[in-house]
């Protein structure tokens, strides 16, 4: 039976053995007073417990020994063995049988004979083990020590004699089994006061097997968030800049700052430079970010102005910050300056000002921003990169600034119901004006630089005004609703907003001339002044079934009316241009989607809702809809006096729009559709569809998108416009996942098989996608568990024949990132295809 005893010789024991505590000269007197003594002496928080099963004295061996399912608890620690053994004339102490260790932290000790002095500075542990859990960004993570032999060394080291470390959890059912990775070497040695792990004579193992020898490597102790040292390298591989390896260098400077450097040696362009320094303060956080090189080989890329060939150094600076003012108001910027368009693109270089659109462009900005209850302030400027080989930098807006202030708050008593302020200041100026043509023939190519033949409104679009253009708005909208007594929603709204503009264009230049084919010059300011009033009813009908379903039906209609649009074709339309009519935009007071446009008339909207639910969580929703222009000029029939044709086949442009639907339906969290169109108001000829399915099956997602877009020719687009995405995941174990995703080029007629595009700068013919053609691929497959993250992924993306590129894009990236070790990466650019402007 386990009896509870508080004697000193195992209360001494046990101090010397949990804590280190020095023990005192036990040749002056006799065993049992020296401990008594001790205890005398020590604090409440240091007293021990002890339970055992027996208390042994061997005066002939000079021993005290403590037997049978020992725990002894002290200063947050458990001692756990079958006997705890002081031997008096060696002064050293021994556990056996079962012995484990259990520190205040969580860290499991454990080994089959544990031999120590007894201060605990020095001793040996036969057939250690030795477990540590803790946090690694947000992640719970153990790592796991082994030797058949161990020595604590100075009482702060532990060198493990043909020692292995892991993170990996042991098989359950197969103990015997090596780890899926382990690192084993000669001697493993660990420093608590410095956090330092050392290997001597060290293999990288997977599974057993030996894959990668270091006679020497060190790193941080799983318990290290931030120290100074070598992070794992990354590879990379493209014909422009040969084979490649990253080795970055980690300089924790203070708690809140620090620096990485990242020299990358390539074999066919020299070295490319990087640094990163990072600062966290008590308010927010920023970063600076530079990149730069020397290039040995420039003939890897194109001649200007369709590559950076002419140029011997490349580089980029870049910072971004965010900072709280108080918990409602944050400033910041995001910033970034380039040599050339093509350098981010060519080196791979990571930059928060990239946009992941097909068209890439760097966006700096500036800002502050405020955020409340029900109001909402941001003012910024924006400065934007174009990063294809036809972009022209002239042709790009700098905006200073931005303001968009938006407050919303009840209405006075007498007057009820809610106001909406609304006001919006934006300014931009730009060198160069910007011209398409329209239709925007396949293979024009009129100049480097997008351009029209004819500059004249029907034959040619400008999509941005050169000189200064300055617009500030002001408006308010009231609404209020009303419910009668038959269930019918009435809500009447009325609005005013007025826009003072001041517009400065440049016309000198072979370009700039032609802008007064498009707007009025003039430099003065212009006002410009929008009332409406309108109402809005619904009337929805429910019904309920015995089972549980319920059906709405609800008819809507909304009148708006205002008078006609002024100052068409006088102003610059830089944040109007892109409309889109469907169900979301139906009920829109106005239908336009920026400041520059205004709707005017009166226009009757009008659709019917339905909606069923069930018990079960099922859902269906639908809509059917038109707009009708009842009276007044209809603007978007008015679009041919926009510089950019806005309005124009959007199906609002004539005086009953084309028809508008959605409808989505979820029977279950497994599956959900949703399909939206627009239909011809004569023909009902589809002009615009989008289906979007998604599927979860057990260990399975998909989903499915397509889009179809009929040919706008007086915006540029000259043939339909179609695309397929599938994308699939599959868990095909716990720790294996398959996925893919594909786009499909749907856009070219079905009856053409290829076209080609000329270049006249290069004088080479490039071979667009034929119909039906593969526009981007991306596979890959990932195994992740809890010590490793394995994955592999081949991705493939068409490249617009002006980038100078003659096949597709095609890289596989390898990464390999092994817990509390590290990450190495490979990126491998397949064939002789690279972007961004690279000579084939």
């Amino acid at each position: 039976m386990k009896s509870r005893i508080g004697m000193a010789a195992l209360k001494a024991i046990a101090a010397v053995l949990l804590a280190g505590v020095a023990p005192c000269a036990l040749s002056a007197q006799t065993l049992n007073d020296a401990l008594q003594a001790r205890s005398a002496g020590e604090s409440g928080k240091d007293r021990l417990l002890v339970e055992a099963g027996e208390l042994q004295y061997d005066n002939d061996r000079n021993t005290v020994s403590a037997v049978g399912d020992v725990h002894l608890y002290y200063q947050g620690r458990t001692l756990q063995a079958d006997r705890v053994t002081y031997d008096r004339a060696s002064r050293r102490v021994f556990a056996t049988g079962n012995a484990r260790i259990t520190e205040a932290d969580g860290t499991v000790i454990t080994g089959d004979r544990f031999e120590l002095t007894d201060d605990f500075r020095d001793g040996f542990i036969d057939s250690l083990r030795v477990q540590r859990t803790g946090v690694i960004e947000g992640k719970t993570v153990t790592t796991r020590f082994a030797a058949p032999r161990a020595e604590r060394a100075g009482g702060e080291a532990m060198v493990f004699e043909k020692g292995t470390y892991t993170a990996c959890e042991p098989c359950a059912d197969h103990p015997e089994r090596p780890p899926l990775w382990q690192v084993r070497a000669a001697k493993i040695i660990h420093k608590n006061q410095e956090r330092m792990i050392y290997y001597e004579d060290a293999t990288l193992e997977f599974i057993g097997v030996p894959m990668a020898y270091a006679p020497f490597m060190s790193a941080p102790d799983p318990t290290v968030r931030r120290k100074s040292g070598f992070l794992a390298p990354r590879f990379v591989a493209s014909t422009a800049t040969g084979y490649g390896v990253a080795i970055p260098y980690f300089i924790n400077i203070a708690p809140n700052m620090d620096v990485t450097l990242t020299p990358t040696f390539m074999t066919r362009q020299g070295v490319l430079g990087q640094a990163e320094f990072r600062h966290r303060l008590e308010t927010g956080s920023y970063n600076v970010r530079a990149a730069g090189i020397f290039q040995r080989d420039r003939d890897a890329f194109l001649p200007s102005p369709l590559g950076p060939r002419d140029k011997e150094f490349r580089g980029s600076i870049e910072s971004a910050g965010r900072f709280y003012l108080n918990e409602k108001w944050q400033y910041g910027w995001d910033v970034a300056l380039v040599t050339d368009k093509w350098f981010l693109d060519n080196y791979k270089i990571k930059s928060e000002s990239l946009s992941t659109t097909y068209f890439r462009e760097s966006t700096s900005t500036v800002f502050l921003t405020g955020k409340g209850d029900r109001g909402y302030f941001d003012l910024r400027g924006y400065y934007f990169k174009g990063l294809s080989s036809l972009d022209w930098q002239k042709q790009q807006p700098v905006v200073h600034p931005a303001l968009e202030y938006n407050r919303a708050f009840d209405g006075p008593d007498w007057l009820g119901g809610q106001i909406t302020l609304d006001a919006n200041v934006t300014s931009l100026s730009r060198d160069q004006a910007y011209f398409q043509q329209t239709p925007n023939m396949l293979n024009n190519w009129l100049g480097y630089y997008s351009n029209c033949a004819i500059y004249e409104k029907g034959r040619c679009i400008m999509r941005g005004m050169p000189g200064t253009y300055t617009r500030a708005t002001a408006g308010a909208l009231w609404k209020r609703r009303f419910i009668d007594p038959f269930g019918q929603v009435w809500t009447p709204f009325a609005s005013l907003r007025a826009d003072v503009t001041w517009t400065r264009a440049d016309v000198t230049g072979a370009l700039n001339q032609h802008v007064p084919n498009f707007i009025d010059p003039a430099s003065g300011p212009l006002g410009r002044v929008m009332p409406a009033v309108g109402l809005e009813y619904r009337y929805p009908f429910v019904a309920t079934t015995a089972s549980g379903v319920t059906h709405t039906i609800e008819p809507v209609a909304q009148i708006v009316a205002r008078p006609n649009e002024t100052r068409l074709g006088k102003l610059p339309n830089e944040d109007a241009q892109s409309l889109v009519f469907d169900d979301t935009t139906l009920f829109e007071y106005d239908k336009f989607s920026g400041y520059d446009r205004v709707e005017g008339g009166v226009r009757l909207n009008y659709g019917l809702k339905y909606a069923l639910t069930t018990a079960g969580g099922g859902y269906v929703d639908a809509l059917f809809g038109q707009s009708v222009q009842l009276a007044g000029r209809n603007s978007f029939s008015e679009g041919y006096r926009d510089p950019t044709n806005t309005g124009l086949e959007s199906g609002l442009d004539r005086k009953a729009s084309d028809y508008v639907g959605r409808l989505h339906l979820q029977p279950s969290r497994r599956f959900a559709f949703t399909a939206r169109g627009r239909f011809d108001q004569e023909s009902f000829a589809l002009k615009r569809m989008e289906l979007t399915s998604s599927v979860s099956l057990g260990a399975m997602q998909a989903s499915l998108t397509y889009g179809h877009y009929a040919a706008q020719p007086s915006l540029g687009y000259a043939v339909r416009r179609q695309g397929l995405a599938p994308t699939l995941s599959y868990q095909v174990t716990p720790n294996w996942r398959v996925h893919g995703s594909m786009l499909f080029d749907l856009s070219a007629q079905k009856n053409a098989q290829q076209y080609f595009v000329s270049n006249p700068l290069t004088g080479r013919n490039y071979l667009k996608a034929p119909y039906g053609s593969l526009a981007s691929a991306s596979i890959g497959v990932q195994y992740q568990d809890e010590c490793a993250t394995f994955g592999v992924v081949y991705t493939s993306s068409y490249n617009d024949p002006t980038t100078g590129v003659r096949s597709n894009n095609q890289s596989v990236m390898v990464r390999l990132e092994l817990t509390t070790l590290g990450a190495v990466q490979l990126s491998q650019t397949l064939g002789d295809a690279t972007s961004g402007g690279v000579a084939q």
